[in-house]
């Protein structure tokens, strides 16, 4: 999980800033507990008690209010997961920080946004672009590990193609279909396999 580049939250300046920001929370709030497909702008402004027009202040379109919202649920995540790992210095403890870290902040998250995010393609888009970069850290968390003898001698852009394609299927839903799991439980369970895996 790594920042997006894009846009993010609006850039809420001027008069009322901060009642526009704690609205903008709220607002991400919602649509990651309930999802967006559901929702129309009128819905929205209703449920945050608030005007239509204060929502366009926020952007121009239901759509591009979706995107802010996913760009930055995923940049705020990125943040909260980076701490983790900074907070770890063994390669090993790093590697678990890291996913478990990634499974903590997808746990709020409703499988109903999740769906959402699939079925609408700017948002999926920041999704999987999002996941292969978190795909690209697990590679180099395992390529650290592995030269500081803490993990088995594994062929890293191996294991980072099978890692990546297990998460990428997260990512499309087809791991929810399959299992059942939530996307933060089938995270865990990554984690798991590969810690048990590389370990020494």
């Amino acid at each position: 999980m790594m920042e997006t580049s894009g846009t993010g939250a609006p850039k809420l300046t001027g008069r009322g800033a901060a009642r526009r920001w704690e609205l903008f929370e709220e607002l991400v709030t919602l649509l990651i507990g309930e999802g967006f497909a559901r929702f129309t702008l009128d819905d929205l402004a209703a449920r945050l008690r608030c005007s239509k027009r204060t929502l366009y202040g926020l952007a121009g379109s239901k759509e591009q209010l979706v995107r802010a919202v996913v760009v930055h649920f995923f940049r705020r995540a990125t943040g909260h997961v980076e701490a983790a790992l900074a907070a770890e210095s063994d390669p090993v403890d790093r590697l678990a920080a890291y996913l478990r870290a990634v499974a903590a902040e997808l746990a709020p998250v409703s499988p109903q946004f999740f769906d959402d995010v699939a079925a609408f393609e700017p948002a999926a888009e920041v999704y999987e672009r999002n996941t292969r970069a978190a795909a690209a850290r697990v590679q180099q968390l395992i390529a650290e590990g592995v030269a500081a003898g803490a993990f088995r001698d594994v062929q890293v852009a191996f294991a980072a193609e099978v890692i990546t394609s297990v998460m990428v299927r997260i990512q499309q839903r087809q791991v929810a279909a399959a299992t059942g799991l939530a996307d933060a439980e089938a995270y865990g369970h990554l984690a798991e396999l590969l810690l048990h895996g590389l370990v020494r």
